[in-house]
């Protein structure tokens, strides 16, 4: 079993190496040996992610086949499926180490900006089920002055989000915040940049 500190690790070495442009051998042969994950599975590191086709979790962090147990939902947004999926991780693998990842430019948080600014009758109300989640992380940001600055607006609210459902995460389900307390799980925020590829880890 890799502790939390040994997975944040082996995400940041392979987020270099996206980065870099190389990839390891071991991400290379698991794809070659996928016949070996039949049986089973020990991922080492939980990430909740945005579904953004840009931000592919196994890629930006150089990982293969078994490593990440990777849930994917516009807006990286915390809703009761995506912490039963983490509850599954930590109970079935041991998993001790969450990241829920979001990054720039995040479409689902651009949509609850704009929502806020021009409220849409003809919106679907599966979207808006998403853009509602995201809301009162984002709505008092539109009190400060930074609703003068849509860049640093945008940039903000993706942080707050991003934050908000890592709290979400540790403070939502009594399983996982018993294993926190315990030091048996770590649940960290981070953001991925679309424009140099690296990610930053909130720790």
């Amino acid at each position: 079993m890799i502790v939390a500190s040994e997975a944040i690790k082996r995400l940041k070495e392979g987020n270099q190496r996206f980065v870099s442009g190389v990839r390891s051998i071991d991400t290379i042969v698991k794809q070659i040996q996928r016949a070996d994950f039949v049986e089973g599975q020990a991922p080492f590191a939980t990430i909740l992610g945005c579904s953004d086709s840009r931000v592919p979790a196994e890629i930006i962090f150089d990982q293969g086949l078994g490593d990440l147990f990777v849930i994917r939902v516009a807006g990286n947004i915390v809703a009761p499926s995506q912490v039963g999926s983490v509850e599954l991780a930590a109970e079935l693998f041991g998993t001790q180490l969450v990241v829920v990842l979001g990054h720039s430019m995040c479409g689902a948080v651009k949509a609850t900006i704009d929502e806020l600014e021009r409220p849409s009758e003809e919106r679907s109300c599966n979207v808006l089920s998403i853009v509602n989640r995201i809301r009162p992380t984002v709505e008092p940001l539109f009190e400060t002055e930074l609703r003068n600055d849509p860049d640093k607006l945008l940039e903000s609210s993706i942080h707050a989000n991003i934050l908000a459902a890592t709290n979400h995460l540790m403070h939502g389900s009594q399983m996982l915040e018993n294993l926190v307390q315990q030091g048996k799980l770590m649940i960290v925020g981070a953001e991925y940049s679309l424009e140099t590829g690296y990610v930053n880890f909130f720790e």
